[in-house]
């Protein structure tokens, strides 16, 4: 089969493009139809309020996921790429450096909750959600197929994870089981995963037995990774910090109706993290070899985050009244919130894009500049909208504060030419550009 020519893209870069990335989009498609299909049951089964009460615990674990990742997928990628003979250090030191942050976090995250606890949402649920953190460890093993390109490897776990997940929810429906099950639902999906990622390496020898932790390399990839944490961390600030707010200030069975449109609206947040985790080693190649090639390639990833991001948000914009006809009629009134909340997705896109140049450019510090900057801005928004506004408000925050964030590098002199960039993709001047050079 081959792939329609596309304006100014390299035919041949882009077939080689899709057969490199085509295995982890079915994976994550996969996974993503499986998991909104028994979403949407759950949220039926548990209705706003209680839906409200497990998901507000869900929000401390993404605050603190940035510290138990410690922001190192992508410099073990990088590592694997340049260094494929110590994979075995590499990998070791990455998994013990993940185990230990898990740990760590789990105390940090009972003190978030002493210090701005979830109305509603009992303690014992997040204690059960913050060994996620723990669990996540063994993703270094994606990482390492992702450097391989064998993303089949990843796409056959995700995909049978999620199945194996799937019925074990469904079965907790039927039998109708209480709420604390569903939180212990989130942490086995983190479970499968990592048991799918461990025994697939286990073939074709490998053995996760022979991993070695090396200090100097773990001082290295966490003097790298830190800008990365702190911006992880101003990440899950701008894209959760609405929801517990919202839980806060008016309630769990508000709070319940957004977690709806939140997990709609993020679903395909995945996708520029699969497109530009695959073409990261190309924009690294190109740097080194041609700077011209380079900035062409930069800009054809913004052009293809606008591609892909903009189509879907004007979907779902018009399609939300119909998406709300598989929930209860209680969860109707979100429809307009999502056709809002989509757009920010647009932002989302770009900002994953122009992050891999702030990499490539070890310019790591940007990154927590700018979204600790977007954090700031949704928490000022939410406590203004909030109260006049709900969760319309809170959508509004979000999509303010998530353009503010990408955008930042325009007031940074030393990359504000990437956010010209990103101006030029997204108001389609590049694609006009490239079909008026044919």
């Amino acid at each position: 089969m081959r792939i329609p020519n596309i304006p100014g893209f390299d035919q041949q870069a882009l077939e080689k493009y899709f057969k490199n990335t085509g295995m982890l989009f079915i994976g994550r498609i996969g996974s993503l139809l499986i998991k909104m299909i028994v979403s949407i049951q759950i949220a039926n089964y548990l209705e706003p309020t209680n839906n409200g009460i497990v998901t507000g615990g869900t929000v401390y674990i993404y605050f603190f996921s940035a510290i138990a990742t410690l922001g190192l997928d992508q410099f073990i990628i990088k590592e694997l790429h340049q260094f494929p003979e110590q994979r075995d250090t590499i990998l070791g030191t990455s998994f013990w450096l993940k185990v230990i942050s898990g740990f760590v976090c789990i105390p940090l995250i009972y003190l978030a909750y002493q210090v701005y606890p979830a109305r509603a949402t009992p303690y014992h649920y997040v204690l059960i959600l913050s060994f996620i953190g723990v669990a996540q460890a063994f993703n270094v093993i994606d990482s390492y197929f992702q450097s391989q390109v064998q993303s089949k490897y990843i796409m056959q776990v995700q995909v049978a994870g999620n199945l194996v997940s799937a019925a074990i929810k469904i079965s907790f429906i039927y039998l109708k089981m209480p709420m604390v099950y569903f939180v212990y639902a989130y942490l086995l999906d983190v479970v499968l995963l990592s048991a799918g990622y461990f025994f697939t390496y286990q073939r074709k020898q490998r053995n996760i037995f022979n991993w070695s932790f090396n200090k100097p390399l773990a001082v290295k990839l966490l003097s790298y990774s830190w800008p990365l944490i702190i911006s992880g961390i101003m990440v899950a600030l701008y894209m959760k910090i609405d929801q517990l707010m919202l839980q806060n200030i008016i309630g769990v069975k508000e709070s319940g109706a957004y977690a709806t449109v939140a997990q709609l609206s993020e679903a395909w947040n995945f996708v520029p993290a699969v497109v530009v985790s695959s073409l990261f080693p190309a924009i690294l190649n190109a740097r080194r070899d041609d700077p011209e090639r380079y900035k062409k390639r930069i800009q054809n990833l913004y052009d293809l985050m606008v591609y892909l991001s903009v189509p879907a948000a004007l979907v779902i914009t018009f399609a939300s009244p119909l998406v709300y006809k598989l929930y209860k009629p209680e969860y109707a009134y979100a429809a307009p919130v999502l056709s809002v909340h989509i757009w920010s997705g647009v932002f989302v896109f770009l900002g994953a894009a122009s992050g891999q140049y702030l990499i490539a450019e070890n310019l790591n510090k940007l990154t927590f500049i700018r979204t600790g900057f977007g954090a700031i801005v949704n928490i000022v928004l939410n406590l203004l909208l909030i109260p006049k506004m709900g969760m319309m408000g809170a959508a509004i925050a979000t999509l303010i504060a998530y353009a503010s964030a990408a955008f930042f590098i325009l007031a940074i002199p030393k990359v504000n030419k990437q956010g010209i960039m990103m101006l030029k993709s997204l108001f389609l001047i590049s694609l006009f550009q490239k079909v008026t050079k044919r």
